[in-house]
């Protein structure tokens, strides 16, 4: 590649440099960034070395919330973007203008239902773009999570970060129709009381939308725990005890029947927590138009 240098003279910086700080800008981890480039942590560590030593400054600052642009290596982020959209003009003329690594994480059931789909349809379109998608229920993180987008219950709390409003949805009660031939189906919410309930582990997720889902209701006769949203599903179409489930996820299930459908049910909302220096990105913006 081309080299790049303040001024015209003085020691090069070389653009894939610039490149690898936008990458460490926008994930704000050397080994995320590593990750998206498809390189390794020490390579990612020289990249920043030999672009701190070109420029004569630091330009980056390590944090709690991880590694952030100074006020030097901000003035450089315009270029950097420069250089990765000409990038994607060239990417464009193989009918690939979105290209590069773009990493998600979101909850399960919003994965299979919502974001497998809009990703999948985004990359027949721009067969450039990669995806990585990560599994996992809990609140936004505080400090630097090495991705660029996290999808979560509940408005996120993180103040570095914007929140964007994705979709909303509903958790209700659900049992299998064979629960309610042999059980009955309850007539009351202090009703529950007398049936096994399926649901999260306690205290396993900490995201106060659904802790309170359960804190709304009875302590049942016994239950069936689980942190995966399908574990909860499949319990309960095997007729083991009543849900509390998404209704985007058992609605649509011949097996199972809604219970209690005018006592409960809590509206949630799904939210996109994105630092402001992935919101630059296309391919980021791009994903959560889809989503």
């Amino acid at each position: 590649m081309a080299s790049y240098a303040p001024g015209g003279s003085g020691p090069q910086i070389a653009p894939e440099d610039l490149l690898t700080l936008l990458a460490v800008a926008r994930l704000g981890k050397f080994t995320a960034a590593a990750h998206s480039l498809g390189l390794n942590h020490t390579t990612v560590s020289r990249r920043i070395t030999a672009l701190e030593k070109a420029y004569g400054e630091r330009v980056l600052v390590a944090s709690p919330d991880g590694w952030e642009l100074n006020a030097a290596g901000r003035q450089l982020l315009p270029i950097a973007e420069d250089i990765e959209a000409a990038l994607g003009r060239i990417d464009a003329h193989t009918n690939s203008a979105l290209a590069g690594t773009i990493r998600l994480a979101c909850p399960q059931a919003f994965a299979l239902e919502y974001a497998v789909p809009a990703l999948t349809a985004l990359q027949h379109r721009h067969p450039g773009l990669q995806v990585e998608l990560i599994t996992a229920t809990q609140r936004a993180r505080q400090y630097r999570s090495g991705v660029d987008i996290e999808v979560v219950v509940g408005r996120p709390d993180a103040p570095r970060s914007i929140a964007k409003h994705i979709r909303d949805y509903r958790l209700q009660l659900y049992a299998s129709q064979d629960y309610i031939a042999t059980h009955s189906m309850p007539r009351t919410l202090d009703d529950l009381a007398e049936h096994r309930m399926i649901y999260y582990i306690e205290n396993s997720l900490q995201v106060d939308d659904l802790d309170e889902a359960a804190d709304a209701l009875p302590r049942g006769n016994g239950f069936f725990r689980s942190t995966s949203v399908h574990a909860h599903v499949l319990a309960t179409s095997n007729g083991v005890g009543i849900g509390i489930l998404p209704d985007f996820v058992a609605r649509d299930s011949s097996r199972l029947v809604q219970v209690l459908p005018e006592q409960f049910s809590k509206r949630v909302s799904y939210w996109a927590s994105v630092r402001h220096e992935s919101l630059r990105n296309s391919g980021v913006r791009s994903v959560l138009e889809v989503l």
